[in-house]
């Protein structure tokens, strides 16, 4: 064998690769395709448009920036490659109020308004596709969702029984600053004295809006169901 046709063989081989997991899957999902709803199957008419609130675009830049996916995935995987629907509140809920049960998988539309679809290196941590979800349902029932996460942020151990947590605190993107009248409305319930309080800057209020934000749990349309959630026998 010639070393032209080594060279040849071998760029081949890793250029196939390369095309077919990175730049076609890549090219496809940059602009998706509107996805028309239909009456028989979904119940509805017109274009499926997913919804996020919050500060999506500055939260996922803070995101990023501190490395909260190479401990945390957003991605809830199909039934053939793990567990992740019967995982507690991971892919939705079992019996939410008003819908019902909302598990489902995690779809290229569930990204819509990132640059990157954040779906995590390992998971450390746990999944935060529906992270929102779990905390307004189990963490902080009867309390402000927000305040939480900052309080979570600050210290993951604060409270008794996430004493075990390995989430690295984020007390550089909290200030403490003098109270002038009453306290800010945003300030920690510890930390500080009797004249100062702890809050939140920018990044922290951007990366909280953006984990408030993880409610990847809307109906998708049926064409986008690959693997609908099959009854626990």
């Amino acid at each position: 064998m010639s070393l032209r046709t080594f060279i040849l063989g071998l760029s081949a081989s890793f250029g196939i690769a390369w095309l077919t997991i990175i730049v076609v899957p890549f090219l496809k999902m940059r602009d998706l395709a509107p996805v028309q709803l239909s009456e028989a199957t979904d119940g509805a008419t017109g274009i499926f448009f997913p919804k996020r609130t919050g500060r999506v675009a500055d939260g996922a830049r803070v995101y990023a920036e501190n490395g909260c996916y190479l401990c945390h995935t957003q991605l809830i995987r199909p039934t053939y490659a793990g567990n992740d629907l019967y995982r507690e509140d991971w892919a939705g809920l079992k019996a939410d109020a008003d819908r019902g049960d909302t598990r489902r998988e995690t779809t290229a539309y569930d990204f819509f308004g990132e640059k990157f679809a954040q779906i995590g290196i390992s998971r450390m941590g746990p999944d935060l596709s529906n992270l929102a979800r779990r905390v307004e349902t189990i963490y902080a029932v009867g309390k402000d969702p927000s305040q939480w996460l900052f309080a979570h942020l600050y210290n993951p151990r604060n409270e008794p029984k996430r004493w075990k947590s390995t989430c690295p605190s984020f007390r550089f993107m909290f200030d403490e600053q003098a109270i002038k009248g009453n306290r800010s409305a945003d300030a920690l319930p510890f930390g500080g004295d009797e004249n100062t309080e702890l809050v939140p800057n920018s990044d922290a209020k951007a990366l909280v809006s953006y984990l408030m934000s993880m409610k990847k749990d809307q109906a998708v349309p049926v064409s986008l169901n690959f693997s609908p959630l099959k009854k626990a026998k």
